[in-house]
């Protein structure tokens, strides 16, 4: 009788010795670096309001964009392109001077206005490409029949 006794004794000293090395084990392990995991980036996405479907020679049609990001991180840096396929005119932020194709631009704020300015009387197509800091981009395209 003292003899299994002492074999489940055993059998209970074994177990604890294994869960004392496992947990040992983890802890030792998961603390390897002296620095936290902080994320930084976050993806984003754009809204757009309605646009009219049709645009004038000489008319100009605001559009008005909202960037969405996952997360809130104050290091976040946005810049605005764009390029025009069909017809002519100008992008603009706010009063500043219009856009020029394919040039990278800097967004000071998140929620913002674009101005496109039309000088053509055919249908205009372009597009515009928000990015981020963190190699982030959304492709926003616009078309804009000539009502003329």
């Amino acid at each position: 009788m003292k003899t299994l006794f002492n074999y489940i004794n055993l059998q209970q000293q074994i177990l604890y010795l294994f869960v004392l090395i496992a947990l040992l084990s983890v802890i030792l392990t998961s603390c390897r670096k002296k620095e936290l995991d902080i994320q930084q980036n976050f993806p984003f996405e754009v809204t757009v309001m309605p646009v009219p479907g049709e645009i004038a020679d000489g008319q100009t049609v605001e559009l008005r964009l909202a960037i969405k990001a996952t997360g809130n991180y104050s290091g976040a840096k946005y810049f605005i392109r764009y390029f025009q396929y069909d017809g002519t005119g100008t992008l603009r932020y706010y009063n500043n001077p219009p856009y020029l194709p394919n040039d990278l631009y800097s967004l000071p704020k998140e929620e913002f206005r674009l101005y496109y300015r039309s000088s053509s009387k055919v249908t205009q197509t372009f597009t515009v490409w928000i990015s981020d800091n963190f190699d982030n981009e959304k492709e926003i395209s616009f078309q804009f029949n000539s009502s003329d």
